[in-house]
C-alpha cells in the first residue's frame, strides 16, 4: 500500500468575489495596455488590405513613422528616421504603369520591379546605388531594404500606407504630390 507522507502546502482561501475583483482588474490592465501600444499600429477599419499595384500609379509616399517590434512590456517603440525634404527622408514612387518602384533609401536611391501576387503584389530585383555614408545612415537603409524585400501586409487608407514586416515592424508613409522633388 501506498502512503503519501509529502507535506502539503496550505494554500491561502481567496473568496470568489475577491478573485473576480481581481481577474477584472488584471485583464483591464492588460486590455488597456495592448490598445495603447497598438494605437499606432491598427489600421482604420476602411483601409485597404494589399491593394492591387494598379491603385499604387503614379504616386510618391515618404516615411513618416517606423514603429519597432513591441518591447518585452508590450510598448511600441518608434524608430528615429529622417523627416522633411532638408533631411533626405525615405521615399518611394510607383511608376504610372504600376511596374516599377523608385525612390530614395535613407543614402542611395533604389529601383524594384512589382510582380502581382496573393499580397496584392511583391518587389523583385531591388537595386541600389553604392554611395558611402555615415554608419547610422547605412543601417537605416539596410533595415528599409530589407523590409521592402521581406514586407507581409500593405495597407491603404487614403493619403497613408502602412507596410507591415514580417518582423512585426510597421512602416507608415504619407502620400506627397508627384510634383515635389
Amino acid at each position: 500500500m501506498f502512503y503519501n507522507n509529502m507535506p502539503t502546502k496550505k494554500t491561502p482561501f481567496i473568496s470568489p468575489k475577491r478573485l473576480s475583483k481581481r481577474l477584472i482588474l488584471g485583464f483591464s490592465c492588460l486590455g488597456f495596455g495592448f490598445l495603447a501600444a497598438c494605437a499606432n499600429v491598427i489600421p482604420p477599419c476602411g483601409a485597404k488590405i494589399s491593394p492591387p499595384s494598379s491603385e499604387l500609379r503614379n504616386t510618391k509616399w515618404e516615411l513618416i513613422r517606423w514603429n519597432l517590434p513591441p518591447n518585452t512590456n508590450g510598448e511600441v517603440r518608434a524608430r528615429q528616421i529622417p523627416q522633411g525634404e532638408k533631411a533626405n527622408p525615405i521615399q518611394m514612387a510607383f511608376d504610372n504603369k504600376g511596374e516599377q518602384l523608385s525612390g530614395f533609401a535613407g543614402c542611395n536611391r533604389f529601383t524594384a520591379q512589382l510582380n502581382e501576387d496573393s499580397r496584392g503584389f511583391i518587389f523583385e530585383k531591388i537595386a541600389t546605388t553604392k554611395m558611402s555614408c555615415n554608419p547610422a545612415r547605412s543601417e537605416l537603409e539596410n533595415d528599409f531594404l530589407y523590409e521592402l524585400n521581406d514586407y507581409r501586409t500593405i495597407i491603404r487608407d487614403g493619403d497613408r500606407m502602412l507596410m507591415i514586416g514580417n518582423d512585426r515592424e510597421v512602416l507608415t508613409f504619407a502620400q506627397r504630390s508627384t510634383g515635389q522633388q
